[in-house]
């Protein structure tokens, strides 16, 4: 079997995911080694991601690893990733997704309804912002950098009467201590691709793509690419307040999506089922954009955001 090399960020959380992949290759008879790859997103820490403006923050060293040669794979959180892959990549699979809810953290309420008026509230998405916001427009909505680890002392710490995280990076690395409420899609709708991963390889590389076809998850594949259809046709990424959630019922898929002021004064929701997932995604981003999802853009990319982006 070969030797691969997997290109993967420093995070505690994107290492967690690295060496899971890692295991299921070894699984395989692969003899695996971790090129850890320091990102833009990882060097900039005091400026808040989404006012730098910059395309693949947590992925473009990690692709020029991969262009050049030096690792054979790359694993990334889907949601870090544009919707089109650059010219010479490809997904060579995409993994069984984990949980993609987000989640309610705090060390003294137990959930959004208990928070006092004016509690503070730390999140690192104008997604999150813009429908807590709407939920609860007297909360204190403030910006949260940092991994895993440095958010939860921040809560603890007492920084924050509570923070908004997502499911899967908690569920990964076993800290759901402060976990008090999955939130509901139709509170909280999640990002595109959120608790999926995706191994990223060179387009045309056979070989890999061979090595890394038993991960691919078929529900999977189906859901977050029907979620990404929606946020391209959007022309959205992760700094903007876009939410999309797929999952298949009855053999269908069933589509949410959001859309939202950040400041939570306009919340666009829209849901509809079908069979073709970029079919699917493309009719509910048209819906979201004629029934006033354009207007709610243009403002957000006129004026630019003024909280990171989630990584």
């Amino acid at each position: 079997m070969a030797r691969l090399r997997i290109g993967s960020r420093g995070s505690q959380l994107a290492l967690w995911q690295a060496n899971h992949i890692s295991a299921l290759l070894r699984g395989q008879g692969h003899e695996v080694h971790i090129e850890v790859i320091k990102t833009t997103g990882d060097k900039i820490t005091d400026v808040a991601l989404a006012q730098v403006g910059t395309k693949g923050m947590f992925t473009k060293e990690i692709e020029e690893a991969l262009d050049e040669g030096r690792v054979d794979l790359a694993v990334h959180s889907l949601k870090d990733l544009p919707t089109e892959s650059p010219a010479g990549f490809e997904l060579g699979a995409i993994t069984e997704r984990e949980d993609p809810y987000d989640v309610f953290c705090s060390s003294q309420y137990e959930s959004i309804a208990e928070l006092p008026r004016r509690a503070r509230v730390g999140t690192s998405s104008l997604r999150r912002q813009a429908q807590l916001k709407a939920l609860r427009p007297d909360l204190e909505i403030e910006p949260l950098r940092g991994n895993v680890d440095t958010r939860l002392r921040k809560l603890v710490s007492g920084d924050y009467d509570a923070i908004i995280l997502a499911a899967a990076g908690l569920n990964r690395l076993g800290k759901k201590e402060f976990v008090r409420q999955v939130i509901p899609v139709e509170t909280m709708c999640p990002a595109a691709g959120q608790g999926a991963l995706a191994i990223e390889i060179r387009a045309g590389d056979a070989a890999i793509a061979k090595s890394v076809r038993f991960l691919d998850n078929a529900s999977a594949r189906a859901s977050t690419t029907c979620e990404r259809a929606l946020l391209k046709k959007l022309g959205g990424g992760c700094q903007v307040p876009i939410g999309a959630f797929a999952e298949i019922r009855d053999g269908r898929l069933y589509l949410q999506a959001v859309v939202a002021d950040p400041d939570g004064t306009t919340v666009l929701r829209e849901s509809r089922d079908g069979s073709d997932p970029i079919q699917l995604g493309e009719t509910v981003g048209d819906a979201l954009l004629k029934r006033g999802g354009q207007a709610i853009l243009d403002k957000v990319y006129g004026r630019g955001v003024e909280v990171p982006q989630q990584p």
